[in-house]
């Protein structure tokens, strides 16, 4: 079983940019969809970005513009970059991954989970 962990989380002022990085510890090849999804505080999980095996890639429109998700299939890795950054994305960010799911599928159809990385947007 691929285990995935995620790196990069911290503080951050509004407008500043954070990449995150969610590391697998074997080859994410054969996964179809990657993605990642946050959770604040009161509020359910999101989808906020995921791509697919072959570079293939899904935002949400809260994040359109802002974000960009990349894929090394080689490193087994997958990054989230995070520019102009906003108090409203503070949450735990989650990495996700989909073996055989398109990169819009529901939570419940993605097979594994990272623990989560703490991002706080604050000044």
């Amino acid at each position: 079983q691929v285990q995935f962990v995620e790196s990069g989380g911290g503080l951050v002022q509004p407008g500043g940019s954070l990449t995150l990085s969610c590391t697998a510890s074997g080859s994410i090849e054969g996964i179809q969809s990657i993605g990642w999804y946050r959770q604040a505080p009161g509020k359910y999980r999101e989808l906020v970005a995921s791509i697919t095996r072959l570079g293939s890639t899904n935002y949400q429109d809260f994040v359109a513009g802002r974000f960009t998700i990349s894929r090394d299939n080689a490193k087994s890795t997958v990054d989230l970059q995070m520019n102009s950054l906003k108090p409203e994305d503070t949450a735990v960010y989650f990495c996700a991954a989909g073996l055989g799911i398109p990169i819009n599928a529901p939570e419940r159809l993605w097979d594994y989970w990272g623990q989560g990385t703490q991002v706080t947007v604050s000044s």
